[in-house]
């Protein structure tokens, strides 16, 4: 019964966002692919163990912080929707006003191969900061519960979950792939600079989906 509870009405839409978020190059996924990139597959893995748990825990403390506030507040629930929303856009901007600078990162390959503990504590420390997945926890998920059941906080906390088990399965997707065919990749800095505008475009996007959502639901 709690379980059962547990589980949003809109749990499919959330999943929906969730995968599209995810697929969208920001800062987890560029240093997957440079990790890739420089020191192939198993690095790349071992940094996308290490950005899930960090994705976790983010998630975990976003449940346990906004869970009782949201429950008791529409004005703080549509507020953190805008502002959540716009700072989205602003990061989609961003990514693709640097799109250049960041591809031509990509391409270093400079520096020691790092063991595979250190690649997990390193991702684990770029999934903990991410502010795409801060936003996504603090803004974006908070409007796929139901706000009228008194377990709002499990709620978030299986959300979360769901979220850093689909980015384990995609940021690993995209490490075998990248440390595959890592010389291809890296030898067009075209193809990292249309990748990285291509999840700018997908962060606009979902911003401007989130605004919306505030306005027609609050």
């Amino acid at each position: 019964m709690f379980l059962s509870d547990a589980i949003p009405s809109r749990l499919w839409e959330y999943l929906i966002a969730t995968i599209l978020i995810i697929l969208a190059p920001g800062p987890s996924v560029l240093f997957t692919i440079a990790r890739a990139i420089a020191w192939g597959r198993v690095a790349a893995i071992a940094t996308v163990i290490g950005n899930a748990a960090g994705m976790f825990l983010i998630s975990v403390l976003v449940a346990l912080g906004l869970g009782p506030i949201l429950q008791s507040s529409k004005l703080f629930y549509n507020g953190i929707q805008w502002a959540g929303g716009g700072y989205l856009i602003y990061l989609g901007y961003a990514a693709i006003a640097a799109s250049k600078a960041h591809a031509q990162d990509l391409q270093n390959t400079d520096g020691a191969k790092p063991s595979f503990f250190t690649s997990i504590k390193n991702g684990f420390w770029v999934g903990t900061l991410n502010p795409k997945s801060i936003v996504f926890f603090a803004a974006i998920l908070p409007q796929f519960v139901d706000q009228e059941k008194n377990n709002v906080t499990a709620q978030l906390l299986l959300l979360g979950g769901i979220f850093a088990l689909v980015a384990l399965i995609s940021d690993g997707a995209y490490g075998v792939l990248a440390g595959t065919i890592r010389i291809w990749l890296s030898g067009d800095v075209r193809r990292l600079i249309f990748m990285r505008r291509f999840g700018g475009v997908v962060m606009i996007g979902l911003g401007v989906f989130t605004i919306f959502s505030a306005v027609i639901i609050g």
